[in-house]
Order: C-alpha cells, then sequence, then structure tokens
C-alpha cells in the first residue's frame, strides 16, 4: 500500500495492522485528475463489514446477520462482495454465507466459496441440481426476504479477516476516486457517449484511488457514538494493504462516507447539518471544508442541504436524505405531513434544491420519495437486546429512529432499498414502486431492514461501492510520479 499525501503514521488496532509502506507524494486527488464517480456508475466491487457490536446490534446480532445476508445476496449476484469480519465473529460470517462449503482464497487471511464442495454433497443427498438462471434470480418478496433459490451469488464473495469496531462500512471503508485513462493508454474496448467523457475510454479502464479519512465515530468527544474508534479509523488503510489500492490520506480532516454523494460530474451533496457539526472540523470554516471537499473529491460544486433525516443520530447524513439517480436528478426524502417534525427539514432541503444548480449549470431534477407512513420507534423488546458499554450513546424505548427509503445501494444489476413491512407495509409498496419508475433498466430489490435500522442506520450505511477500474500498482505509480511532482510545482 502506498499513502499519497500523507503525513501522519500511526498504529490502528486491527490485527496489530500498522501503515507502514508510506510513499509521500505533494499531489492530491483533484491535482492528479482523479474525482470521485458516481454510485450508479459501474463497480468493481462492494465493502460491507459482518455486525457484531453489542450496542448496536441486538441479541447477538442474530436477525442483523440475517438481513445483512439478504443484503450481500442482493448485492452479490451482479458484483463482488468483500465481507469483513472480526476473529470473534469469523466463524458466525462463514457459516451464514457459505454454509460451511468454504476454502481459502488466493489472499492470505480471505475465504472463498467452495463450489465443489456444495456439489459433492447435492450429489451424495440427491439433491437436485440448481438452475442457473432460476440460481441468479433474486427477487424481493413482500416480507422483503431475499428468496435464495440458489448458491450462484456466493461465487462473488470473499471473506476477510480485519478487527472494527462497528459494521458501518459507508463511514469507516475508503472512498474511492477515478481517473480515466489516457486514450494511448487504454484498453481497446467502447468508448463513453456522454459530456466530458466523451473522449475518455471505457469506465472499467480508469485508475482507481482510494481516499482515507479521520474517523471520529461521528463527533468525538462532542457527541461521538462511542468512546473508542481506533479499530474503525484503521479500516480503510488496512483494506486498501491488503487488495492493492493506493492512498490520499486525508486525515486529521474527519469525513464519513455517508454524508457526501457525487454525481460524477463534479457536483458533491452534503448537509450543513453534518458537515458544520462542532464534534467533526471544528476549527474549519464551511469555506474551507469545502475545498478540502473539492481538492479530495475532485468537485467543482458542492451542494449544501441544510438538514437531514429528523433523529438521524450521524448529524444528518446527506445519504439518508438525498442522492443521485444520474447527473442532474435526484430523490429527496419527503413528507406530506406537515405535523411530521421531518416536514420542516425535507421542505427547507427542496427549497434550497429549487433555486441551485449543478457544477454543469443545470437545474437539478428532484424526486420525492415519502418516508414510511408511520413512525418506526425502538421497542420495549428491543431495548432489552442492546448491551452499552461505558462512553457508548444508548437508546430509549419509544425512541424515533431514522427511516428512510433513500437510504438505498446501488448494485451493478439493481437498487437495493430497504423495506420495514409492519403498518408500513403499504408505503413500502408504493417507494418500491416509485424507484422502479424512477430506475428503469434496473431491477429493484426490497429487502426487510428494520433489523439493520435498529443499529442506527441502513443498507447504504452498511456498504461502500468500489467503482470499476484499475488499481493503480507500483508500475502505474512510477509512471505519474513525474507529472505528480510538476502538478504540485505549478499550484
Amino acid at each position: 500500500m502506498k499513502i499519497l499525501k500523507g503525513d501522519y503514521l500511526k498504529s490502528g488496532i486491527n490485527n496489530n495492522y500498522i501503515a507502514k509502506d508510506i510513499s509521500v507524494a505533494a499531489g492530491i486527488p483533484a491535482a492528479d485528475g482523479f474525482f470521485m464517480p458516481g454510485e450508479f456508475e459501474p463497480h468493481a466491487g462492494c465493502i460491507m463489514i459482518w455486525p457484531e457490536r453489542p450496542g448496536s446490534w441486538i441479541y447477538g446480532a442474530g436477525a442483523a446477520r440475517r438481513a445483512f445476508t439478504n443484503v450481500i445476496a442482493a448485492i452479490a449476484k451482479s458484483e463482488k462482495l468483500y465481507l469483513a469480519a472480526g476473529k470473534s465473529s469469523l466463524a458466525s460470517a462463514l457459516e451464514a454465507i457459505f454454509e460451511g462449503n468454504v476454502k481459502p482464497g488466493e489472499r492470505e487471511g480471505t475465504f472463498v466459496w467452495d463450489e465443489t464442495a456444495e456439489s459433492k454433497d447435492k450429489e451424495e443427498n440427491n439433491h437436485p441440481a440448481v438452475n442457473e438462471k432460476e440460481a441468479a434470480d433474486t427477487d424481493g418478496v413482500p416480507d422483503g426476504e431475499i428468496k435464495h433459490t440458489g448458491s450462484l451469488w456466493r461465487r462473488n464473495v470473499e471473506i476477510f479477516t480485519a478487527e472494527t469496531d462497528d459494521a458501518w462500512a459507508r463511514d469507516i471503508a475508503p472512498t474511492f476516486v477515478v481517473k480515466p485513462l489516457q486514450r494511448e493508454d487504454a484498453p481497446k474496448g467502447n468508448m463513453l457517449l456522454r459530456g466530458e467523457d466523451a473522449a475518455s475510454p471505457d469506465k472499467s479502464a480508469r485508475l482507481v484511488r482510494a481516499v482515507n479519512w479521520e474517523f471520529n465515530a461521528w463527533g468525538g468527544a462532542v457527541d461521538g457514538l462511542y468512546a473508542s474508534w481506533e479499530k474503525d479509523n484503521a479500516f480503510a488503510k488496512c483494506f486498501c494493504e491488503k487488495y492493492g489500492y493506493e492512498v490520499y490520506d486525508a486525515a486529521p480532516f474527519v469525513l464519513e462516507g455517508g454524508s457526501v454523494h457525487s454525481d460524477g460530474e463534479g457536483t458533491v451533496l452534503v448537509t450543513a447539518a453534518c458537515l458544520l457539526s462542532e464534534g467533526r472540523n471544528p476549527s474549519l470554516t464551511k469555506e474551507e471544508i469545502e475545498e478540502r471537499l473539492k481538492q479530495y473529491l475532485g468537485a467543482k460544486k458542492v451542494l449544501w442541504l441544510p438538514s437531514g433525516i429528523y433523529q438521524d443520530e450521524t448529524n444528518e447524513h446527506v445519504d439518508n436524505v438525498c442522492a443521485f439517480l444520474r447527473p442532474g436528478e435526484v430523490v429527496l426524502a419527503w413528507t406530506d405531513n406537515e405535523n411530521d417534525p421531518q416536514y420542516p427539514l425535507s421542505a427547507a432541503c427542496l427549497d434550497y434544491l429549487a433555486r441551485e444548480t449543478d457544477a454543469r449549470g443545470r437545474k437539478l431534477v428532484v424526486h420525492k420519495l415519502p418516508i414510511p407512513d408511520a413512525p418506526i420507534c425502538i421497542t420495549d423488546e428491543e431495548l432489552k437486546g442492546y448491551c452499552f458499554e461505558e462512553g457508548e450513546d444508548v437508546r430509549e424505548a419509544g425512541e424515533r429512529l431514522a427511516a428512510s427509503y433513500v437510504n438505498f445501494y446501488f448494485s451493478n444489476g439493481a437498487v437495493v432499498m430497504p423495506v420495514f413491512g409492519g403498518e408500513n407495509e403499504e408505503s413500502d409498496r408504493r417507494a418500491v414502486a416509485l424507484m422502479e419508475q424512477w430506475n428503469p433498466g434496473r431491477k429493484v430489490v426490497p429487502v426487510a431492514a428494520r433489523d439493520i435500522l435498529v443499529g442506527g442506520g441502513n443498507i447504504h450505511c452498511i456498504t461502500q461501492q468500489i467503482p470499476a477500474g484499475k488499481p493503480q500498482g507500483n508500475e502505474a505509480r512510477q509512471s505519474s510520479s513525474a507529472m505528480t511532482r510538476g502538478e504540485a510545482a505549478g499550484q
């Protein structure tokens, strides 16, 4: 692993991981031609983390792990899924995902599905062969459970060992940035035909690097959600070292992946409630924070929504309230109920978006996606299932959770979105129908997600996409080093 623009070497409690192979470069992503692509663009894979923390996942995380497995199955149908698990929960992950049919992966400390072992078991037990077309069909059913009609999705899952403090991959995994290869360097393939990309190679030919942010549990000593976050803060570098992604080190700038959305064309969405919160970067002005986003995400324009979802304990991450469907088009969490505390928050966001344009000067098309009809609150029975440690944020019976259908994930083949069931079955159906209408050509896969929500987030919060492209290795790094130094000298 090489750290670019890195100025600190620190130990993270992550399998005794210490970032040692640091290559300091004067460049930053934007100066080097890198930018954050849209989530709706092609992926090389997705990162997730197996849930374990007893202060987040009730009753030993059993229900949460079933929900995570459904999300994994939906995503792995169309892209590689990298699942991190700590030593104490590794056996649980292997059993849930591979059902005992497991073998070592190519990389040290990784595990993959042993398809041969399953085939042998089927023969010995006279099980019928799996029809591949049927096995590949991952449908949502009324209660949001995934129909596991086959095991082919397991081919796309790789489990690796890593210690973390919790399972919020969106916020602790790297944020990835890309750079289109020059035409003469790119492999033969289709050319993009949109806007500035018309002269660029297809997106699988792009170079991919990562950005590491400082993580402080959503607010550190001011209003962080747990007292110790060293393992979470080390995870991004740990992943990049294992899988060969070079890293731009933005630390000590504090940011979480769920607090930014990109359209891939220079526009980044954030909320002022989150990025200007006292517990993140109190010494920086709004203008200075915006400049960091432009430097590390390649943004040309930052849109500052005023607020997020009511009671969102991340200080109102943008990924729970508003997301790009494609350039120039967003979905916004909404309610028509003026008595709901969410109404003024969403109304302020809508008013802001109506006045703004994106980085290319376009007025944004805003689709209103209603929140669940009935507020989702912690029950007495759920409350009994938590085990909070000292210094950890605690919950209360009746506490309203930040439920939103906007907290979905774009996989290569689908929109994987949360549904909540019970008295919200009707609003679940309406939300799925709207997402189908707004995402033609993509399959919408609803997954029952209340058991994720009681942990404090949802599907987008537990996933982090890796854009399609080539991880920049030593050879590519050397070829671009002279250019990087030249750009830095000209700044």
